[in-house]
């Protein structure tokens, strides 16, 4: 049940507020130029072709399309977060090749709180949490959509980029929110992908429930997947309501759940999530026998079919996080890491790191093949 009786009505994008900026928004938009999301003065056609309903205010029925309204305006009404997505413009990238895949490294300096922030306990304990509500920087807005909120990334590392905190301060904690990932998903399937981070895989924040979202396409995994299993998985479960790929590219290992039924999907990954727990116990992992196995989940829906990818972990961050002189290298992989775009918020590593530097900083932080079989056996 929603906790809407306790929104801070001022938090909300009202109807007026959005209008303007739903013109122009197209779905056929694949991916968008940095800067280019200002306010457009075309007529809004799309959503009545698509026979999309709106509301009693004309604002159309679609999550997707009321978060890009959403960022529009807070890029003309928020300068902490137009100031982020300008500095995309200065993002530098270099590409990899390695067995028949790509992966991006991106120098966003943006991103070096993020990537080295403190999440032990103690530092968890003695800082605001940055998703609640009441800490929220005044210009902040959002789009409620049931028990979360959307909300502008002002550390962006897509042209569009979102942050969906749930609306009470809960633990970071996937098995009973995967349902709702996979409805905010298909809520913003339209334009987005989803992306889950443990609390011991890039969380900035694993004492406060929260999703974030990126323009579909954006990340490697999200057009290469069906090839990723083809080339270096394979397909242990493949019929048209349920498929599941076991993959291990030499870099990491991981599960590829797609299914057009929700309630498969729940129960296959409730069988993942028991099974990688127990093997990751048995296997020796950073993760507590108390806490949750680690874990980054991309998700989306496109063509009536969810797509859930799991990388399975045993480590936060490799060592070379913590080295000294020249052998440090700030790297702190998450989900958009493991989707196939690296990011490196210090420009030195970003000139230097190699393949081979991105393949051993894989495996180190990802399970063994023998993890990924055992838990494979459990589905």
């Amino acid at each position: 049940m929603s906790d809407q009786s306790k929104v801070d009505p001022g938090r909300l994008l009202t109807p007026e507020e959005m209008k303007p900026y739903l013109a122009g928004v197209d779905p056929s938009i694949k991916a968008v130029a940095p800067g280019s999301l200002g306010k457009v003065e075309t007529p809004d056609t799309m959503a009545a072709q698509e026979g999309i309903a709106s509301d009693e205010h004309g604002i159309p029925a679609d999550l997707a399309m009321q978060s890009r309204a959403l960022l529009r305006h807070q890029r003309e009404h928020w300068p902490m977060l137009a100031k982020g997505f300008e500095s995309l413009e200065t993002v530098q990238v270099r590409t990899f090749d390695f067995d028949g895949f790509g992966m991006k490294v991106q120098f966003n300096p943006g991103r070096i709180v993020s990537s080295s922030a403190k999440v032990d306990k103690k530092s968890i304990r003695e800082r605001k949490c940055f998703l609640c509500q009441a800490h929220l920087p005044p210009e902040q807005k959002g789009v409620l959509h049931g028990d979360y909120m959307v909300l502008g990334n002002p550390f962006p590392i897509f042209s569009e980029h979102f942050t969906i905190p749930h609306m009470k301060h809960v633990p970071q904690l996937i098995r009973d929110a995967f349902e709702p990932m996979l409805e905010l998903s298909a809520a913003m399937g339209r334009f987005y992908t989803l992306f889950y981070n443990g609390p011991r895989c890039g969380a900035s924040a694993p004492d406060h429930l929260h999703f974030q979202g990126g323009e579909r396409g954006f990340m490697p995994m999200d057009t290469g997947w069906e090839d990723m299993a083809a080339r270096h998985g394979t397909w242990v479960a493949d019929d048209d309501r349920l498929r599941i790929a076991r993959v291990d590219d030499g870099l990491r290992r991981y599960i590829i759940l797609e299914s057009d039924d929700k309630s498969k999907l729940m129960q296959r990954f409730d069988q993942l999530y028991s099974a990688f727990a127990e093997a990751s116990r048995l296997a020796g992992s950073e993760a507590g026998e108390d806490e949750e196995p680690m874990l980054n989940i991309l998700t989306t829906k496109e063509a009536d079919r969810w797509r859930v990818v799991a990388f399975l972990r045993r480590k936060h961050r490799p060592a070379r996080f913590f080295a000294e002189g020249d052998e440090k290298m700030v790297f702190s992989p998450a989900s958009v890491d493991f989707g196939g775009v690296c990011i490196t918020p210090v420009e030195r590593d970003f000139h230097r790191i190699t393949p081979d530097d991105l393949r051993d900083m894989f495996n180190e932080v990802s399970v063994t093949p023998e993890v990924l079989d055992a838990v494979i056996k459990k589905l």
